[in-house]
């Protein structure tokens, strides 16, 4: 089944030799980069384009044409390309539109070479821009995946190469372009638009086009294009299902043709085991003496205008979003894809706005320096003159950078204002009324709320902070001062205590999306000192054993864990899971550990990351309560437990990075409303979920 894919989206691909099929409806370039683990960039040279078309593994189309077909052979990329870019251009001085927003929005299909297709996406929301990021493959842990990009550029091929980090970017996008025009006159033509609104097929074998199956070539050096995907000068939007896609008509021939309304492969009249409509060729008499005059209409050809599309936005007005509008299969999935298609539209938007403001910033000195090298225009009042005129730029610039993010930002909490009330209670805040219908569920989600994350661009807007269950890492919980933004000003013991709260209000959650029975909490307090915070916990019987105190309690505690840890390990390994002993507990397990490491000694510790690492993967979990510098008398020893867990603060700090243009993203802890009892009520309903299974 083909996976319709949305911006930032990905999909695992099943095989190495692919091609990617590209529908415009007008001539465009297609092109592709190549990039390393660090997406850096080395040289024009580790581009393939129409002028040099071919790269190992991979070979693109000669010419600017309607449709592309570009081979790829992930096997034959050398060992240190981890990224390849499929970019998409419109050519330049053809006579042909200039921006996409002007032309159908292009449909990019990976498909297997047998013409099934792994993934599909059509990219929508693109205006001024001229060229564009469609897709991206990237090798993962030895296995690859394709993303949806969708990032356009204004500045066409030379702003994209440059955001690349191409120093000859100008000289590669003239070079493309003239390679274009040489043979843009073999190039295949939009299909003209006939009276009832239907487009002609194209020919199958147009002269001159380009729709012969490249061959990927064998294997050489290549490395880079830029992992870091810069915005573009839109608003940043992703597609929304069952946008109309007004690309060519379906061409002849026994492969089916991609259904671009819907991303998906339908099968055309006149193939077998295509429909036929009452009034196509195929149903019609062919001669006239079986009863009606000879068809010489094309059998794959619609003779019915396609649906209308939906009712466009009222001018000056953005669609109204809706939750869950995004894919997959059940609405939890959908809100899940939709919360990350937010989160990545902020750091976009916000990373076009940071960019707007550089180039002002270079712009206005750049003006300024070749304005004043020369000591005559600093006398009198043309010095100020030039002064004044940089700035008004500046400032024109800047302003007209913040009305697009202003723009976007409002798209972005008109959506997040529709989503948050219909979020489910794994991803809803503490505040929200989903929690007061609260019943234990039967199946675990597939992700968890952890926090809320925003920019110093976008204070008002807080993007939900979802971690895929089960957890892959631990939880550290960061007591430390270094755990705020103004530790120099932060009380010691206030902030212990929050971290503290903060562990319960995490634990809490998790214990709710489970079903019962199926998430055990174990608790270890050396000194006690967290008595007060755990009453939540302790009071509602939610726990599996009392808190563990003082040096023997660490001891027992850390042993039973890692006897199950072991005992797992080995029945996993030796394919036996029905011999563990009936009396294990099966249960995903958390165990809380506060102020670590008092009460630890260096058995305890050694135990402790044994936990850390080999825990995880058979379902026993971390979350750890402490301030890094209270440990400091370990020295690196302890350097890859830190490592291991995912840092988390009880009061905001800035200390997340997005993986696409590296923002310093502002984490806030998800907390109980002062004075409100969901928490507790919350844990009772567990807790007689819990002594039902028992029974």
């Amino acid at each position: 089944m083909t996976a319709e894919l949305v911006r930032g989206q990905n999909h695992p691909l099943p095989q190495a030799r692919l091609e990617v099929r590209v529908s415009a409806g007008t001539p465009i370039v297609a092109g592709a980069t190549l990039g390393d683990e660090q997406g850096k960039v080395r040289g024009v040279e580790w581009v393939a384009h129409p002028g040099a078309p071919t790269l190992p593994g991979l070979e693109v189309s000669k010419q600017a044409a309607a449709d592309h077909r570009l081979a790829f052979d992930l096997d034959a990329l050398p060992g240190t390309v981890h990224r390849v870019h499929v970019l998409l251009a419109l050519p330049t001085g053809g006579g042909g539109p200039a921006r996409f927003g002007a032309v159908a929005a292009p449909f990019v299909a990976v498909t297997g070479l047998d013409g099934a297709e792994i993934a599909s996406y059509t990219i929508t929301g693109l205006n001024a821009e001229s060229a564009v990021v469609a897709l991206e493959l990237y090798r993962r842990q030895d296995a690859w995946k394709v993303r949806a990009v969708g990032q356009g550029y204004a500045g066409g091929l030379a702003e994209l190469f440059a955001d690349q980090g191409l120093p000859q970017a100008q000289q590669l996008a003239a070079g493309i372009n003239e390679a274009v025009a040489q043979g843009l006159a073999r190039s295949v033509a939009a299909p003209p638009r006939l009276p009832d609104g239907e487009r002609t097929p194209p020919a199958a074998s147009a002269p001159g086009s380009d729709q012969t199956h490249a061959r990927p070539v064998s294997q050489g050096a290549a490395q880079v294009a830029a992992d870091h995907v810069q915005p573009h000068q839109g608003t940043p939007g992703r597609p929304q299902p069952g946008s109309p896609y007004d690309g060519a008509g379906p061409q002849s021939g026994a492969a089916p043709q991609p259904d671009h309304a819907a991303g998906r492969s339908v099968p055309q009249e006149g193939h077998p085991g295509a429909p036929v409509r009452p009034d196509s060729a195929a149903a019609r008499p062919a001669t006239p003496g079986a009863g009606g005059p000879i068809d010489y209409s094309h059998p794959a050809r619609q003779n019915v205008a396609p649906p209308p599309p939906p009712p466009p936005a009222a001018p000056g007005h953005s669609a109204q979003p809706v939750a869950g509008d995004a894919t997959g299969w059940t609405m939890e999935e959908r809100l899940y894809n939709q919360v990350w298609g937010m989160f990545e539209d902020l750091a976009r938007a916000t990373a076009a706005y940071r960019s707007a403001v550089d180039f002002a910033d270079s712009r206005r000195e750049q003006e300024l320096d070749k304005a004043l090298s020369d000591p005559r225009s600093r006398i009198g009042g043309q010095g100020d003159a030039v002064r004044e005129a940089a700035q008004a730029k500046h400032a024109q610039l800047v302003d007209q950078a913040r009305a697009a993010l202003d723009r976007d930002l409002a798209q972005l909490m008109a959506e997040s204002d529709v989503v948050e009330p219909a979020l489910p209670p794994a991803y809803a805040r503490w505040d929200n009324p989903v929690w007061h219908g609260y019943r234990v569920p039967m199946e675990t989600p597939m992700a968890v709320r952890l926090g809320d994350l925003h920019l110093p661009e976008s204070e008002g807007l807080r993007i939900p902070m979802l971690v895929r269950l089960p957890l892959e890492r631990g939880l550290w919980i960061d007591s430390g001062r270094a755990g705020s933004r103004d530790g120099s000003l932060a009380d010691a013991d206030e902030l212990r205590r929050l971290a503290m709260d903060t562990a319960v209000a995490h634990a809490a959650r998790l214990l709710a999306v489970h079903p019962a029975g199926e998430f055990t909490v174990h608790v270890i307090d050396p000194a006690g000192s967290g008595a007060s915070a755990l009453a939540p916990l302790t009071q509602s019987g939610v726990l599996a054993d009392p808190p563990a105190v003082g040096a023997a309690g660490v001891a027992d505690m850390l042993a039973r864990l890692i006897q199950r840890v072991d005992l797992v390990q080995m029945a996993v390994r030796g394919g036996a899971a029905d011999s563990l002993p009936p009396d294990l507990d099966t249960a995903e397990q958390l165990l809380i550990v506060n102020d670590f490491p008092h009460g630890f000694d260096d058995r305890a510790v050694t135990q402790l990351r044994y936990l850390a690492d080999e825990g995880p993967a058979v379902g026993v979990h971390l979350m750890m309560v402490a301030d890094r510098e209270d440990a400091a008398a370990y020295g690196p020893l302890l350097d890859p437990l830190w490592r291991s867990l995912l840092r988390l603060t009880p009061v905001p700090d800035e200390h997340l990075a997005d993986p696409w243009v590296g923002h310093a993203w502002t984490y806030e802890p998800v907390t109980v409303p002062p004075g409100s009892q969901v928490l507790h009520q919350v844990l009772a309903h567990i807790a007689a979920a819990r002594r039902a299974w028992n029974r």
